[in-house]
């Protein structure tokens, strides 16, 4: 199948899907927002007042739905390469998470976050042990930069794609944390190897 065929039958597929057309109907950005509320749901993340991180922001489904929680008198900042029209409610940095320069500037907005939030995928070859690596890189830039913003009894929860890499990142991290879970939403498409990490309960380290 040629590429443009590929695409349009993403397209009709995309279209029965029946989270995008929820997305649609109800004012969302992404059918990815219903992954987070169904994350939500089931652990209780996001409360009134909260301040929320959302790495990998773009489009902003995340951080529509965070926002949305966590009211007026709350924030969200949301970071991301690719530009993100306004939300209300939120802060949008244009920047790439690794860069000191791009976390400087998340701080400077908020030094602590109640919950830190990451959607974000790699840009897939098609060879999955190359996208689970490539996936396991930016779950890891993401941990590494919540160990700097997240408050002591905060949550995370970070997009991962099933294998060793899984382990491989709790094992890096769990340490930290009073306990994770291992949620795979009901809106994740069945064919997806993608899940989600869930670390609650941050204890910073004392060491140093």
């Amino acid at each position: 199948m040629e590429g443009s065929e590929l695409t349009r039958e993403w397209i009709r597929q995309r279209k029965r899907d029946p989270y995008y057309r929820k997305a649609k109907a109800e004012g969302y950005r992404s059918r990815a927002t219903y992954k987070l509320k169904q994350i939500d749901s089931r652990v209780r993340l996001l409360k009134k007042g909260g301040r929320v991180l959302d790495l990998g922001a773009s489009p902003g489904g995340w951080s529509q739905y965070a926002a949305e929680r966590v009211g007026p008198g709350g924030l969200v900042v949301a970071v991301d390469l690719i530009p993100m029209d306004r939300i209300e409610g939120v802060t949008f940095i244009q920047g790439d998470i690794s860069e000191k320069d791009t976390r400087e500037r998340v701080k400077e907005i908020s030094k602590e976050f109640d919950l830190i939030i990451s959607d974000i995928s790699p840009s897939l070859s098609g060879n999955r042990t190359l996208d689970r690596g490539r996936s396991l890189a930016l779950a890891w830039e993401v941990m590494s930069f919540s160990g700097e913003v997240l408050r002591k009894g905060g949550n995370v929860v970070v997009k991962m794609f099933q294998g060793n890499e899984v382990d491989e990142l709790k094992e890096g991290f769990a340490s930290g944390f009073r306990r994770v879970d291992n949620i795979k939403p009901k809106s994740s498409l069945k064919r997806s190897i993608e899940m989600y990490l869930v670390f609650r309960g941050f204890e910073p380290s004392t060491e140093g």
